[in-house]
């Protein structure tokens, strides 16, 4: 299997030394970037930059035909959009504040430390990467159209929000960034990972690991792995789950949990791109997309100090965040009928249709348990249907069994409805704007309004008489 480039436009190194060359190639190669080219004649520069795809320069400031500071001069003339960085065989300050002002991204001097030299390109690179994925989503937003629908073939829904969501995928799912996935326990966090995984670069597979709760030693040894004798029962070398995800993508859920120790192990992987499996003296590259998910919100649990900032800040360089299903109702009847053709197919049962009144039952519900109560209730329906319509009393069972009717449920959601007005309306008024209401959310069932009311339906078809 061939290599994958990093990063996914060109790098280009310029200088006139060919031993340099091969030695600045080699160091950029260790530190997992290796979609290189090399030119040791400045004069050439230009018109390569024309024909290919370069987002990163390296030029060597002094050079015979061309100088560093004549090139930079050029390329940020005809190429702004490409990131320069000068190296220089000396540390003149006038020569270093002359080029930035130019437009150089950064100046450096050929006796640095390599890792200086590896974060300074790793800037540029994560710079042109964020330009690009900016330019890339104005494009798209202007843009209604998804380019790659069958990605979100797995995802039920007709919901403008969620189409917003996909358009985002796709911007950012290239990237080499991580994603951080948030949204309430069922509301479909893996598959919108799943969806990540298809449209990114990788060619490896999605390895999801649920972090919740795991030890630092069990943490370190389920995502680094460790060599042969590395601890009492160590008896051969085992692969992490990092390597095993190779070119694709290390899906790590529940994040939120993740312990302090935990955390500091992940932020140094994410910061230097390798990993030391336990027993092991030779790091190893990371080369798998990161993707996290969590139903915590990390901002506050950041604030309370039970999640590392440098690491939330990290994580976060793309987030989707999936509403809940209650802030999605017009995906109920979607939802409804995918899950009754899913449980069909399981319990060997003809598909049934069902009453109307059950979606306006189940758009009147807040699910809690977001798509994995629909599911669970739908399945448990079909469970013990035997006739042609399907019986609503197993939906009522199951909102009941939580200690929540329909009514309730929006009830607990709501604020208090007078707090800011200034009037208020008689008890008379309020009562008949109440009953209003609910007929309009039932659709003008008598029936499933007066659950929403939570009374009888002959006493709400009194009170409806009175009305006229």
């Amino acid at each position: 299997m061939t290599e994958a480039l990093y990063p996914s436009f060109g790098v280009l190194l310029v200088d006139d030394e060919p031993p340099w060359l091969r030695s600045l190639g080699m160091m950029l190669e260790g530190g997992g970037i290796n979609n290189l080219s090399q030119l040791s004649d400045p004069r050439q520069v230009m018109e390569l930059l024309a024909e290919k795809e370069i987002g990163v320069l390296l030029l060597d400031l002094t050079m015979p035909h061309l100088s560093g500071e004549e090139l930079l001069a050029a390329v940020s003339q005809e190429f702004p959009e490409i990131t320069v960085i000068i190296l220089s065989g000396l540390n003149q300050l006038e020569t270093a504040v002359r080029c930035m002002r130019q437009g150089a991204f950064d100046y450096l001097v050929k006796t640095d430390e390599e890792e200086r030299i590896l974060d300074s390109v790793r800037r540029a690179i994560r710079m042109q990467e964020l330009q690009r994925e900016n330019k890339e989503m104005r494009r798209r937003l202007l843009d209604d159209r998804l380019e790659f629908p069958e990605a979100f073939s797995s995802i039920v829904t007709g919901n403008k929000v969620m189409r917003s969501i996909f358009k985002y995928i796709e911007a950012v799912a290239r990237s080499t960034q991580p994603i951080l996935i948030t949204g309430e326990s069922g509301v479909g966090k893996e598959l919108v990972a799943r969806a990540v995984h298809s449209l990114s670069r990788g060619s490896g597979p999605l390895v999801p690991v649920n972090v919740a709760g795991l030890e630092d030693n069990v943490f370190t040894d389920t995502l680094f792995g460790h060599r042969k004798g590395a601890f009492t029962g160590a008896d051969e070398n085992r692969s992490g789950m990092v390597e095993q995800a190779a070119e694709g993508t290390l899906f790590l859920d529940e994040i939120g949990d993740l312990s302090l120790t935990c955390q500091v192990k992940l932020l140094r992987l994410l910061q230097e791109g390798e990993y030391y499996p336990l027993g092991s003296d030779l790091p190893k590259q990371l080369k798998a997309r990161i993707v996290v998910a969590t139903h915590e919100d990390l901002s506050k649990r950041r604030d309370a100090g039970a999640f590392r900032k440098d690491l939330y800040y990290r994580l976060r360089a793309h987030h989707v965040h999936i509403p809940p299903l209650r802030e999605r109702k017009d995906d109920i009847p979607l939802l409804l009928d995918h899950f009754l053709e899913e449980s069909a197919a399981i319990f060997k049962k003809k598909k049934p249709s069902y009453p109307k009144e059950l979606v306006t039952l189940l758009t009147n519900y807040s699910f809690p348990g977001n798509l994995r109560e629909l599911r669970a209730m739908v399945f448990d329906a079909m469970s013990v249907h035997d006739s042609r319509m399907l019986s609503m009393s197993s939906f009522l069972s199951a909102m009941e069994g939580k200690g929540e009717t329909a009514s309730a449920s929006v009830g607990a959601r709501e604020e208090n409805l007078f707090q800011t007005v200034e009037e208020l309306p008689t008890l008379s008024a309020a009562v008949e704007q109440l009953v209003a209401e609910a007929m309009r959310r039932a659709d003008n069932n008598q029936t499933m309004a007066s659950r929403l009311l939570g009374i009888s339906q002959p006493a709400l078809s009194k009170r409806l008489q009175r009305r006229g």
